[in-house]
């Protein structure tokens, strides 16, 4: 008959913590982000009494030092509270025992969609991982960033791609080298349902790439790939091309931040030019100065993939001219629209054809490169960067 709130401050004064204040504020949002609130073991303890018959989509504990005593608290809680679909275990120092209450959670709970897992955990604690994971297919998005996994670790997270539900997977900042990097490759090539992969800051080097170009040939599901910072050479590039001439799914490809150099970024715009087939349309080589050879085999393929977005660092090598000065694209757009008598709202309706309001950046690029407004690639680059300040991939 008590109400939550009455439930959670009798837990606290049972279990002898200080209540969190912006639990009791909250109660009757969907979502509960707690991250940083200093709960430990106990407090976890009785937020979980609290949370047992509360109607939640999202919790979020990440960085409250609750520990692997804690974790068993949020096991128990979940396996009589299934509203609970997306969860936040960040940076508690779970370790082992952690690791093996998680996976019995992931054994047991129905509702989990999503869950964040970045606690350094190790090769051995990836096990546990690989074998939850192997029976639930409902976890939809899984974030083991932030770990410390490696040969052996990359080895059961090749078995975890087996999974038959896993569409998200972020594995950043680990240590997937050498044989962890290929083993993880090897179940990558048989995956069937992954699309959005992020591999940044694990050094996965060029055996890495290597082992990546031969899974991108077989793997069919797969449209975000990150591979930044993961010290690839234009060697490593060549390989990873071998496998994107095969490949007709892959839509983004991040090489940021790797020791690249104007060699390895023609090799990717040339593997886009060569492949029919491709559905690459972003490719993000940020830090990368290019030559004017360069520039012109990209403008050339993107006359026959006009949504092909290629983020380089500029071109590099001496100015021999002044550049020419270009006419601000919103001006030129005005002054096509007014000559033909025709409004702004009028142009961006022709191309928003869902009525939306918004459209995709790729379908917006196309429909300018198509019409007959005197713009070139450079302004109509500006002209994106300035409408999608944020980087979302729409045109509002």
């Amino acid at each position: 008959e008590m109400s939550i709130a009455e439930v959670y401050m009798q837990a606290c004064k049972l279990v002898g913590v200080v209540p969190v204040s912006y639990f009791i504020r909250n109660l009757n949002s969907p979502t509960m982000i707690l991250t940083h609130h200093g709960l430990g073991p106990l407090g976890c303890k009785a937020l979980a009494i609290a949370l047992t018959d509360m109607h939640i989509t999202t919790l979020g504990l990440g960085d409250n030092h609750i520990q692997a005593e804690g974790t068993k608290y949020i096991v128990e809680m979940l396996r009589a509270n299934f509203t609970i679909q997306h969860l936040d275990l960040s940076a508690n120092h779970l370790k082992s025992a952690g690791a093996e209450y998680v996976a019995k959670m992931l054994l047991d709970n129905i509702s989990l969609k999503s869950i964040k897992l970045s606690n350094r955990f190790t090769d051995d604690d990836a096990r546990y991982f690989a074998d939850a994971l192997s029976t639930n297919s409902r976890i939809k998005e899984l974030d083991l960033s932030h770990n410390e996994f490696r040969g052996r670790g990359g080895e059961h997270l090749g078995q975890l791609l087996n999974n038959e539900g896993l569409e998200v997977l972020d594995l950043s900042w680990n240590h997937l080298r050498m044989k962890g990097a290929v083993a993880f490759c090897a179940g990558l090539k048989v995956n069937i349902m992954l699309k959005h992969l992020d591999l940044s800051w694990n050094g996965f080097g060029n055996e890495g790439a290597l082992a990546m170009g031969e899974a991108l040939k077989f793997n069919n599901t797969l449209v975000y790939l990150n591979l930044n910072n993961n010290r690839l050479t234009n060697e490593g590039v060549s390989m990873l091309c071998r496998g994107l001439e095969f490949n007709d799914t892959l839509r983004v490809l991040l090489l940021a931040y790797n020791a690249l150099t104007v060699e390895g970024a023609l090799a990717l715009v040339h593997v886009v030019k060569n492949t029919p087939k491709t559905a690459l349309e972003e490719i993000n080589i940020c830090n990368v100065l290019v030559n004017e050879n360069f520039v012109h085999l990209l403008e050339v393929t993107c006359q026959e993939h006009p949504g092909l977005d290629v983020h380089y660092g500029g071109v590099g090598g001496f100015i021999a001219k002044k550049p020419p000065k270009r006419v601000d694209p919103m001006k030129v757009i005005q002054d096509y629209l007014d000559q033909r008598k025709l409004r702004l709202w009028d142009f961006f309706r022709n191309i928003d054809k869902d009525s939306t309001m918004r459209v995709p950046v790729a379908d917006f690029r196309k429909a300018v490169q198509q019409s007959s407004i005197p713009l070139d690639r450079y302004q109509i680059e500006e002209l994106i960067q300035r409408l999608d300040r944020d980087r979302t991939g729409m045109v509002d």
